[in-house]
């Protein structure tokens, strides 16, 4: 009976770690180039208690055995890159990768993270920055005199500059995808860090050999479906009262016995 009570036990913490990954995956529901968050669960070891195959006479086996397991854990969060709904902004600097990839940002350390917001702006020496003022990479300077700035699906930013007729090629936004973007990790602020699973980057031009594109005055809203996370919700509470149950019923039954024998 006791091992009744930490099967359960098992159970509950897993959905409670459940039930905290969909909280964060509907947080985050209008965080602009999220990718949603799923559980990846594993039964635990079994006590072998007839070993499958085993002799039961002479010239018999037993088919099955007895194994009983022991419970359930959490054995990671998978992340999943699908992309998000594209919305449109007008607004020139708001960049969506429709496709593979991601926006190099240069960290204040010097070492590179990754990510699928493009919402960005402009620093005071003109240079194209994240929401925390995060270098993009590489790096792109808007002069001051610039009236407009395009950005082409192939990256190419140009600016038309007062009293220029043609318009001045300001640089190359590229576009940076890993063979295993799962493999990721997340460190927040809508950032990512390479990995030994995530494999090396891989850069290059927006469009080509089977990277995203960019589209201009967009953005990639979270992939998160609303109604997939509450549906999701309800079958990890449902869950939760069921062990919860199983608990009560293995303590009714422990205070039987102490009561009756």
């Amino acid at each position: 009976m006791n091992q009744a009570l930490w099967i359960s036990k098992t159970g509950l913490s897993a959905q409670d770690t459940r039930l905290a990954t969909i909280s964060n995956n509907l947080a985050n529901a209008a965080t602009v180039g999220y990718k949603r968050d799923s559980v990846v669960f594993e039964d635990l070891l079994y006590q072998i208690r007839r070993q499958p195959g085993a002799q039961s006479s002479q010239n018999t086996q037993l088919p099955s055995g007895l194994q009983v397991g022991t419970g359930v854990r959490v054995i990671g969060t998978q992340k999943e890159f699908s992309d998000g709904s594209v919305q449109i902004t007008e607004k020139p600097l708001d960049l969506a990768i429709v496709g593979r990839g991601f926006f190099e940002i240069l960290m204040p350390d010097g070492t590179s993270a990754y990510s699928r917001n493009g919402q960005f702006q402009i620093n005071a020496d003109g240079e194209i920055v994240n929401a925390r003022g995060l270098l993009l990479q590489p790096s792109i300077t808007v002069p001051d005199d610039a009236q407009t700035v395009s950005i082409s699906s192939d990256g190419i930013v140009e600016a038309q500059i007062a009293g220029q007729a043609a318009a001045q090629t300001l640089g190359n936004i590229t576009v940076t995808n890993f063979i295993n973007p799962t493999g990721l990790q997340s460190i927040g602020s809508n950032l990512f860090i390479e990995t030994a699973a995530s494999g090396t980057p891989q850069q290059g031009e927006p469009g080509i050999d089977g990277l995203g594109r960019l589209e201009q005055g967009a953005l990639e809203n979270s992939n998160v479906d609303v109604v997939e996370e509450l549906v999701s919700m309800i079958t990890t509470q449902r869950t939760y009262e069921m062990n919860s149950k199983v608990i009560s019923t293995a303590d009714q039954m422990l205070q039987y016995i102490s009561q009756n024998l």
